[in-house]
């Protein structure tokens, strides 16, 4: 599903039990100097990540100060977020002239510890080719170095590593819980483009070698994606950058299923193992 660029007012994209992906958690929070933003998710566990602007964050008495940092936009630096348990109240305040915060959720009723995650503690994986045209870095939040801190959430920032290009690809899915091949993770992107004025196109595929879907992709634009294989591309000469939010049913590890007709480009696509590995 296609969520187009709104004005949400600071009011959940998507909320608790959402009809598509009622395994996910989205807002974006819009605030100016000294504003403050509480909020609190029953059943579902959060990350605080700025887009830009500086915030200090408290989550029921541990406090983060000067979260973020970045100023322009999503390519001016690198990101931080604070992991808030399910359930639990939390607070922004704006330290910068404005800010852009995600605050991106997964399904988990067990309360956790609440921690922050700086920006030399990001996981980064870089893989693919230009010869390939899925030349592409991913900058993990919420990764494998926090496994046994978050439930069932996995959060990461996608960027395409020049203009043009692909990414999720090989085309995979991960929408049915049959271990040890696939898990069932609903996901949840906000895409941007360099300029804003760029665009793309996800794509959805419900089955092999069937015709699917396709949306076209502008910058602000919300992916929800329940079911079906999911590449996207940019067009020619903009860089591409989504924010990822994945929801684990069972367990938090990611098990890709890769579609058949092209798995076999796994073995030629450079460090996309890697890749693979860093979503357990």
């Amino acid at each position: 599903m296609h969520i187009a660029p709104f004005d949400n007012r600071n009011l959940p994209i998507v909320d608790i039990e959402d009809d598509t992906v009622p395994l996910n958690y989205f807002n974006i929070v819009k605030l100016t100097k000294g504003q403050a933003f509480e909020y609190q998710v029953p059943g579902y566990e959060t990350c605080i990540a700025p887009a830009t602007g500086t915030l200090d964050v408290e989550v029921e008495g541990f406090k983060v100060e000067a979260l973020g940092g970045r100023v322009e936009d999503v390519w001016g630096g690198e990101p931080e977020g604070v992991y808030v348990p399910s359930g639990t109240k939390a607070l922004m305040t704006c330290l910068s002239d404005t800010a852009e915060v995600f605050v991106a959720g997964a399904k988990f009723d067990q309360v956790l510890d609440p921690f922050a995650v700086r920006s030399d503690e990001i996981d980064l994986v870089q893989y693919g080719s230009d010869d390939t045209k899925t030349h592409r870095k991913i900058k993990h939040i919420l990764g494998q170095k926090q496994h046994g801190k978050v439930g069932r959430l996995l959060v990461s920032e996608l960027f395409t590593v020049g203009a043009g290009g692909w990414s999720g690809f090989p085309s995979h899915k991960h929408d049915t819980d049959r271990l040890p091949t696939e898990t069932r993770h609903d996901e949840t992107y906000n895409f941007r483009f360099k300029p804003n004025f760029g665009s793309g196109v996800q794509m959805l595929q419900r089955e092999d070698n069937k015709p699917g879907e396709a949306y076209h992709i502008m910058d602000g634009s919300t992916i929800c994606l329940d079911s079906g294989y999911h590449p996207c591309c940019v067009l020619p000469g903009y860089e591409m950058y989504y924010f990822t939010i994945l929801g684990g049913l069972s367990q938090r590890s990611l098990v890709q299923h890769f579609q058949p007709t092209h798995a076999d480009q796994i073995e030629t696509i450079p460090g996309i193992k890697d890749m693979i590995a860093k979503f357990k």
